[in-house]
């Protein structure tokens, strides 16, 4: 795939400030200088994932200074690994009764989906027998309304909608568990399995359904696996090459306004992108991991569709939005550490 050179990295990667002892990797070093208050009329939405709940949280205070409009929870948001109900219960508890993000809870919308430390096994799919308990108790920390129909149905998946300063964003969380295809592993990695699924049918014809309305200015559609990267040898859509081809078909039959994945599970931050044959703007996803650790022992990773750097410490992401014409939208992404400081920024859009 082409590399985007009309792509602008805003930020440069900075050595003024060395990464933490705990995380090695020169990738991505912090930058010294810390991310401007929200200008009027912009649109905040902050989002993070692998957060564990017995672990020291060092980033809720700098994500409260977002000021964000919503905050979207990409998958493992608690470490359950667990089956009973009891035990996913109490750790849900325990991230709850954090103090930070008690005055998170207060101050912003949250919403969000999972992945599988938070579904109750390692790298499980459909064959969870606990799934349904473990679906209402996600909600329940969500706090999703009852009145939400995503009550009514099985598996995780929701849409939102945020509309502010004349920007219409359509959030879509997709769940990449509960409907989900066995996959094998072969020497430690895991092998495309041909014709396998991840959403399967009711999700995807609810998903069908959302993108045909294309009634948002910039739709978000979040999971908890990547979806672009293809090189790793770990969970990702590309060991479903038949459903990630069809997500990519719908997306291009649909013509969908500005649309960006999300995505968490690997304990590193990043930006991947392609270019969809039919589409004018490149296709984007955004992997924001490691809210409590990182990976750690990170030494490179070849991914053919990356842009800029990985960043290999913790951190959350925040997307920038605002107006800047009649049809015009500049979207700018940055990954932030500690202390609010910038790791990496691009604009997205206008491309």
């Amino acid at each position: 795939m082409k590399i985007f050179l009309h792509l602008i990295l805003l930020v440069g990667i900075v050595a003024a400030c060395k990464p933490k002892a705990e995380s090695p990797a020169d990738t991505a070093e912090i930058s010294s200088i810390p991310a401007e208050a929200p200008k009027e009329g912009d649109v905040i939405i902050s989002f993070g994932s692998c957060n564990k709940q017995d672990s020291e949280q060092v980033l809720w205070d700098d994500i409260n200074q977002e000021s964000s409009d919503m905050w979207i929870w990409l998958g493992d948001n608690i470490y359950g690994d667990s089956e009973d109900p009891a035990v996913l219960s109490e750790k849900y508890e325990m991230q709850l009764q954090n103090q930070e993000y008690q005055t998170l809870l207060r101050s912003t919308p949250i919403v969000g989906t999972w992945d599988d430390h938070d579904y109750g096994k390692n790298d499980a799919g459909k064959e969870l027998a606990s799934k349904k308990i473990s679906r209402d108790l996600l909600f329940q920390f969500l706090d999703l309304d009852k009145s939400n129909p995503a009550w009514e149905r099985e598996g995780a998946y929701t849409a939102h909608d945020l509309d502010k300063n004349g920007i219409k964003i359509k959030v879509i969380l997709l769940d990449s568990r509960y409907f989900r295809d066995a996959v094998h592993k072969k020497n430690g990695r895991y092998k495309a399995s041909v014709g396998a699924d991840i959403l399967g049918e009711a999700q995807w014809t609810w998903l069908d359904s959302l993108l045909t309305r294309n009634d948002a200015d910039v739709h978000l559609i979040a999971n908890g696996i990547q979806i672009i990267a293809e090189d790793h040898k770990y969970e990702k859509w590309a060991n479903f090459p038949a459903a990630r081809q069809r997500l990519f078909a719908l997306l291009q039959t649909k013509n969908v306004n500005r649309p960006i994945l999300m995505s968490g599970d690997r304990h590193l931050s990043e930006l991947s992108a392609i270019q969809l044959e039919g589409l004018e703007l490149p296709l984007y996803d955004i992997t924001s991991s490691g809210l409590t650790h990182s990976y750690r022992n990170y030494s490179g990773e070849k991914n053919q569709h990356r842009i800029g750097e990985v960043t290999a410490t913790k951190s959350y992401g925040v997307l920038v939005l605002n107006q800047t014409g009649k049809d015009s939208i500049r979207v700018e992404l940055r990954f932030m550490g500690d202390g609010r400081k910038i790791l990496q920024s691009f604009q997205l859009f206008p491309a």
